[in-house]
C-alpha cells in the first residue's frame, strides 16, 4: 500500500463521526490545559490514561495527539497576554508577543501565532506523513545491537539535554531504570525487588509513575509557589486579525520556522525550545525592522511559534517508527501505547495500519480544528484565566487520586503513589529533570531484552555491540551526546 493510499484510509477512520468527536474534545482539552499555566500535554494526557481505558486505541491516539497539538497553540495565549508561558515551547513567543499585546497589538499577535501554528502544523504533518513509513522501513534492518543502542541514545541524550546538569539528569535516569527492574525477571523468573509484595510482582505501574511525578509532584510544587496576586491579564481590543503588513511580514517566517522545527523536533531530544529559539535568531538577523525587536516584532512571535508547532511533528516520527521519545510528552505516549499492548516501531505500520493512519490523517483534521477554535474563541479561552489557581489544582489532584484508584483499588498503588509524588516534588524542587526517569522505565526493560538477546546470539562476547556500522555509530554518537557538555564546562572553568 502506497502512502497516499494509507493516508485516504487513514482519513476514512478519522472522518468517522465518534473520531471526530474525539478530535474536537482532545483539541479543546489541548488549548484549555495550554491556556492554564503550569499545566501540559504531558500531565494531561498522563491524567487520563486511566479514564481512556475503556477506549479503542485510535480513539484514544486521537485525543492524546490533539491535545499534543492544542497546547502548543494554547500556550501562546498566555504568553501573549500575561507573559506567562503555558508551555515551554512559547518561551521565546512571550519575548514579542507580550510587548506587542502592550502596544495594544494583541489581536494581531495572536491571530500570526494561530495562523502560524496551523500552516507549520500542516507542514509538519505533510513531512510526517511522507517520512514515517521511509524511516519504518529502514528500522526493519535492526536488531538487538542496534535496539539497545538506540536505547542508550535516548537514555543519554534525554538525560543530558533535559537535564539542568549532567549529574542530574543520570540520577533521574538511574532512578527510572531501577524502578524498571522491580518485578520478576522474563528469564529465570526469579522475583526482582518486589521485597515480598505481591502487587510489585508484576512491577511498577508506567500510570502511576507518571501520574505520580507528572502530576502530584508537579501540583506540589506548583501550590508552594502560587501567589496571592493575582496575574494581570492583558484586554484583547478589537477583532482577531491582522492587517495587510502582518500578513507580508508574517508568512516567510511561518514557513522558514516550519523547516527549522520539524527537523529537530525528530532528533533526539530536540524539544521545542532549540528550534523557537533558532527561529527567533533568524528572524532577528534576516528582518527588515530589527529595530522592532525586543519591542513587539511580529516575525518574533510568527516564526517561534510555527518552530514550535512543526517540532510537535517531528516527534512523532521517532515515536512511531521507532519506538523512540524524545520528548516528555512524547514519553508518556510511549507509556500509552504500552498500555494498549503495543510497541511502536516498524511493524506497527504493517500491525496497526487502521491506528497509525488514523492518528496522522486526525493530525490534519486537528489543525483545522485548533485554528476554528482559536481564531474566533480567543476571547473565551482567556476567561480560562480568572479560574482560581488552588480549586484548579485541588480538583487536578482528586482526579489524580480517583483515577489511580478507580483502575487498581489497590492501597499498594496509592501508597506508591503518594511516595512517588513526593520524589517528583523533590525532582522539582531540586531541578531534577523528571523525563530521563520516566523514560529509563519505559525503555529500561527494552534494553535489558535486548541486551542479552544480543549477547546470547554472540555466546557472550561484548563486542557485538559494536558489530554493526549502524550499532557503532549510535553509541558513538551517545558517549559525544554524554561528553561533549562536560568538556565544554571543563574548558570554561579552565
Amino acid at each position: 500500500m502506497g502512502v497516499l493510499d494509507a493516508l485516504l484510509q487513514g482519513f476514512l477512520v478519522a472522518l468517522q463521526p465518534l473520531n471526530l468527536f474525539w478530535a474536537l474534545v482532545g483539541c479543546a482539552l489541548g488549548t484549555a490545559i495550554g491556556v492554564l499555566p503550569g499545566i501540559g500535554p504531558a500531565l494531561t494526557i498522563t491524567l487520563l490514561l486511566p479514564v481512556t481505558v475503556s477506549l479503542s486505541p485510535t480513539a484514544a491516539f486521537i485525543i492524546f495527539a490533539g491535545i499534543f497539538y492544542g497546547a502548543m497553540y494554547g500556550g501562546s495565549t498566555t504568553s501573549i497576554l500575561i507573559n506567562t508561558p503555558g508551555e515551554s515551547g512559547s518561551m521565546i513567543t512571550a519575548l514579542e508577543g507580550n510587548k506587542m499585546a502592550k502596544r495594544g497589538r494583541g489581536a494581531a499577535a495572536l491571530a500570526t501565532a494561530a495562523i502560524g501554528s496551523f500552516v507549520a502544523g500542516t507542514i509538519g504533518t505533510m513531512l510526517l506523513t511522507v517520512a514515517a513509513p521511509a524511516i519504518s522501513e529502514i528500522a526493519f534492518i535492526f536488531g538487538p545491537a542496534e535496539y539497545f543502542a538506540l536505547a542508550i541514545l535516548s537514555f543519554t541524550s534525554v538525560s543530558v539535554v533535559l537535564g539542568g546538569s549532567v549529574s542530574r539528569g543520570l540520577l533521574s535516569l538511574l532512578v527510572g531504570l531501577g524502578m524498571a527492574l522491580v518485578g520478576v525477571d522474563y528469564q529465570t523468573g526469579q522475583p526482582r525487588l518486589a521485597f515480598d509484595i505481591p502487587q510489585l510482582l508484576d512491577g511498577v505501574g508506567i500510570t502511576i509513575v507518571l501520574v505520580a511525578m507528572f502530576a502530584v509532584g508537579e501540583l506540589l510544587y506548583v501550590a508552594g509557589r502560587l501567589s496571592s496576586t493575582p496575574q494581570k491579564v492583558i484586554e484583547i481590543k478589537g477583532p482577531i486579525a491582522m492587517s495587510r503588513e502582518d500578513w507580508s511580514r508574517s508568512w516567510k517566517p511561518w514557513l522558514r520556522g516550519s523547516l527549522i522545527g520539524f527537523p529537530i523536533g525528530v532528533m533526539p531530544a530536540g524539544g521545542s525550545e532549540i528550534p523557537t529559539l533558532l527561529s527567533y535568531t533568524v528572524e532577528r538577523r534576516l528582518a527588515k525592522k530589527p529595530e522592532e525587536f525586543g519591542h513587539g516584532a511580529i516575525e518574533g512571535v510568527a516564526g517561534p511559534e510555527a518552530a514550535n508547532n512543526a517540532a510537535v511533528a517531528g516527534v512523532m516520527v521517532p515515536l512511531l517508527t521507532l519506538g523512540l521519545p524524545t520528548s516528555a510528552t512524547a514519553a508518556v505516549m510511549l507509556a500509552a501505547f504500552q498500555n494498549y499492548g503495543l510497541n511502536p516501531g516498524p511493524t506497527l505500520f504493517t500491525t496497526n495500519t487502521e491506528l497509525v493512519w488514523g492518528v496522522i490523517a486526525s493530525l490534519y483534521i486537528g489543525n483545522f480544528m485548533l485554528l476554528i477554535l482559536n481564531l474566533p474563541m480567543a476571547k473565551v479561552w482567556v476567561k480560562l484565566l480568572s479560574v482560581p489557581a488552588p480549586q484548579l489544582y485541588g480538583g487536578i489532584l482528586v482526579f489524580s487520586l480517583v483515577g489511580v484508584w478507580g483502575v487498581s483499588r489497590s492501597w499498594v498503588d496509592l501508597l506508591m503513589l503518594c511516595a512517588l509524588g513526593a520524589t517528583g516534588y523533590l525532582f522539582r524542587r531540586y531541578s531534577v529533570p523528571i523525563a530521563p526517569a520516566l523514560i529509563g522505565l519505559i525503555l529500561g526493560p527494552m534494553a535489558e531484552l535486548q541486551l542479552r538477546r544480543a549477547l546470547a546470539i554472540s555466546q557472550g562476547d561484548p563486542m557485538t555491540l559494536v558489530s554493526t556500522p549502524v550499532a557503532a555509530g549510535l553509541l558513538l554518537v551517545s558517549t559525544a551526546v554524554l561528553l561533549v557538555p562536560l568538556l565544554r564546562r571543563a574548558k570554561a572553568a579552565a
